[in-house]
């Protein structure tokens, strides 16, 4: 209910002005919602800060790319660093959901979208659908009246080698992801380079293999749900209230079943995507499919041939006493 409301409210706003055109900068502002969903009021705010810093960190770089004009080989560089830098600022604020999917697509996505609007209209829209984010998420402590001193998120200190190690993952995955989309011809290099970075959220190699199978399962699903979803020749109104609820069962079923949560999600940021520039469905629907498919197989590939650091053991100091 609390990312719902977080990314209906914004775009009902954007409607009302007339101009869902803009949805794609308040949808990425309203992920705030998703992160500290168990946090405690404090620890949430803390943590939905952090989030939307990267977040809007993503965004930035992608509008200023997309009114730059900038070409396919930049935006897989930049989007190559910006991924290894996400990756460790991340893992150390140990953010949840883990690692920097949501930053990556929101600089890929908005790089994409061809844009005229001005750099502080885009960000400014994205932090007011951030902080109100941040309002719904602590909107319980009015009646609750309970406000605990934040605490560290669980999972203890995160280890430095493991951490560079997972960054060079992600350099390795989203670069190579978005050479194989530009060579390719891929209408969008930056779904292969999500579609990369998406196994490499999880926490263990099995875990990313699986999650990179739902990715291309989920997301074929969803490519179909979107069809029939674009069939009818909605306007953009109506496009707009469909994206609202597609990211309700979203949100409800991204922690039971990732596989299903992305045959809603997948309808959800391709409509996003229309209402900001349209193109034909038979377009999107085929070119979407060959580059999930491309960018999962290189993120399993990935978290597959890169191994995890031997762990060292501790060194013990033997005092005095100890002798």
């Amino acid at each position: 209910m609390r990312v719902g409301l977080s990314v209906s409210i914004p775009l009902l706003v954007l409607l009302a002005l007339g101009r869902p055109d803009l949805s794609i900068y308040a949808v990425f502002g309203g992920f705030t919602a998703m992160y500290g969903r168990r946090d405690g009021y404090r620890a949430r705010l803390v943590h939905q800060g952090r989030a939307a810093l990267l977040l809007t960190s993503g965004l930035a770089v992608g509008v200023l790319l997309s009114l730059f004009r900038a070409q396919s080989w930049l935006l897989v560089i930049v989007e190559s660093l910006f991924a290894v830098a996400a990756s460790l600022a991340a893992d150390r604020m140990r953010l949840r959901p883990s690692g920097p999917f949501y930053a990556i697509f929101a600089l890929g996505a908005c790089a994409s979208v061809p844009t005229t609007i001005p750099l502080w209209l885009a960000v400014s829209i994205c932090v007011a659908s951030a902080a109100f984010s941040m309002v719904v998420g602590i909107a319980g402590w009015a009646r609750n009246r309970t406000w605990h001193p934040a605490q560290a998120p669980p999972g203890g200190a995160a280890d430095a080698r493991a951490v560079r190690v997972h960054a060079v993952r992600y350099l390795i995955a989203v670069a190579t992801a978005g050479m194989l989309g530009v060579l390719g011809g891929a209408g969008h290099a930056n779904w292969t380079m999500a579609g990369a970075a998406v196994p490499l959220a999880a926490t263990n190699r099995k875990s990313r293999i699986l999650r990179g199978i739902h990715r291309v399962i989920g997301t074929l699903a969803g490519i179909l749900l979107t069809a029939l979803i674009l069939l009818p020749g909605f306007d953009r109104t109506t496009l707009t209230v469909l994206l609202m609820v597609l990211l309700f069962p979203t949100e409800l079923f991204m922690m039971r079943h990732y596989g299903l949560a992305m045959m809603f999600f997948t309808p959800a940021i391709l409509l996003m995507s229309q209402l900001a520039y349209p193109i034909s469905r038979h377009v999107l629907v085929m070119d979407r499919g060959i580059e999930t498919l491309i960018g999962a197989s290189v993120g399993i590939a990935v978290a597959i041939l890169v191994r995890e650091p031997s762990v060292r053991p501790p060194v013990l100091q033997a005092t005095v006493s100890d002798a």
